[in-house]
């Protein structure tokens, strides 16, 4: 005897598709599985649907990582409390720690200017903070381009540590292994400054690479 068919209204209703729905999916794939299976049939399998379905709301894969990227950028915390400038730093750090969670994302931002409503959002602030350190206008409208270009390769690098799964301590302990290594007739330099080349941790490192971006925004105005 033949099992009874199963109609198709006794399925669990699948759930309506969305740009956003979109965007949850390909984050969720891109930190479970990571970049290599953000595809765009990859997520309509998540999604019980056909690639096809997925164009009416994102042009490509391309598209989907940039509204992935200015997804993350929205759930930045804005800093309230301090200085201008401790408000700046604030921001960066928070950028970096935002943009580094998700694999591949900042790569994005590296690879064109990011104008999504969250990005315009993030930019427009670090333009007010310059502002109000009394950055005039046109070297304001520069600077927020090299803190960008900052944001976004510090956490490139920061994601690249995490997808490898190997702690920056470790990576580091392979380049002074490296360093010591080196004949000081080829190497002068790096054999002499060895110690000081690996001195400080990743944190003060950032610290001080913000202190000199900023000191040398207000010290270097556009002519």
């Amino acid at each position: 005897m033949s099992e009874a068919p199963v109609s198709r209204r006794a399925r669990p209703a699948k759930a309506p598709l969305s740009r956003e729905v979109i965007i949850e999916t390909g984050l969720r794939i891109l930190d479970q599985e990571g970049l290599a299976a953000l595809t765009m049939r990859r997520v309509a399998q998540d999604l019980d649907t056909g690639a096809a379905s997925l164009y009416v709301y994102v042009a490509n894969r391309d598209d989907l990582m940039a509204a992935m990227l200015d997804h993350v950028l929205g759930t930045i915390e804005q800093p309230t409390g301090g200085s201008w400038r401790e408000r700046l730093v604030a921001l960066v750090q928070a950028s970096v720690a935002a943009m580094s969670r998700h694999e591949g994302l900042a790569v994005v931002a590296l690879g064109a200017i990011p104008t999504g409503t969250n990005a315009l959002v993030l930019i427009d602030r670090l333009l007010a903070l310059l502002a109000e350190g009394g950055v005039d206008e046109r070297t304001n409208s520069w600077a927020v381009d090299l803190l960008f270009l900052y944001i976004t390769a510090a956490a490139a690098e920061q994601s690249a540590y995490n997808t490898k799964g190997m702690r920056a301590e470790a990576h580091l302990a392979e380049v002074e292994k490296r360093f010591a290594g080196l004949p000081a007739d080829r190497y002068p330099m790096i054999v002499t400054m060895r110690e000081s080349l690996m001195a400080g941790d990743g944190d003060a490192r950032a610290q001080w690479a913000l202190r000199v971006l900023i000191e040398g925004i207000l010290a270097t105005p556009v002519r």
